[in-house]
């Protein structure tokens, strides 16, 4: 089981940007506690007292969407990859959109190694300080990431447009 040392934390003070306005600022904090909870922590319980209950349109095929379809689709992926996390990168803000963008890698020894894993924007649209839609883009980086990607590509959770 993995200790609190071992879970990665996104260091919102290291990456935010000083010319953010309070609203920006203010979306990036939900973001960034949604994710850490639910990437880093795989804490589905908070994910869903916290985060589910409004609208939330996804628009990665491959995932269903409300907060119920996605906290469904991680929490298969982290029986499959028990250590699956993301280092956030930078985090860009823009009025009511956040953007990550992040190293995700699936296994404890491959983090911090840019030669494992994917490279994943996640775009967040808030509406109202709560999350409203999300977009992302995934490259795989090594082999065994890009197989996988091709295995479970093809799957459609919803119908919603990519745009």
């Amino acid at each position: 089981m993995a200790t609190s040392a071992d879970i990665p934390k996104i260091n919102l003070e290291k990456l935010a940007q000083a010319h953010w306005s309070d609203q920006e600022r203010a979306n990036v904090s939900v973001v960034v506690d949604f994710f850490q909870h639910l990437m880093n922590e795989h804490d589905f319980d908070y994910t869903l007292k916290n985060y589910a209950g409004g609208s939330y349109l996804q628009h990665n095929l491959a995932i269903p969407s409300e907060m119920e379809g996605l906290v469904s689709y991680v929490r298969d992926m982290v029986k499959r990859f028990p250590e699956y996390s993301f280092d956030v990168k930078k985090i860009m803000a823009d009025q009511d959109h956040v953007i990550l963008h992040s190293h995700a890698t699936m296994k404890a020894k491959h983090r911090g190694n840019e030669d494992k894993g994917f490279v994943i924007t996640d775009t967040f649209r808030l509406k109202d300080g709560k999350l409203a839609e999300h977009w992302d883009a995934i490259q795989p980086i090594d082999f065994s990431t890009r197989l996988l990607f091709l295995m479970v590509g093809g799957q459609r959770g919803n119908q919603n447009s990519l745009f």
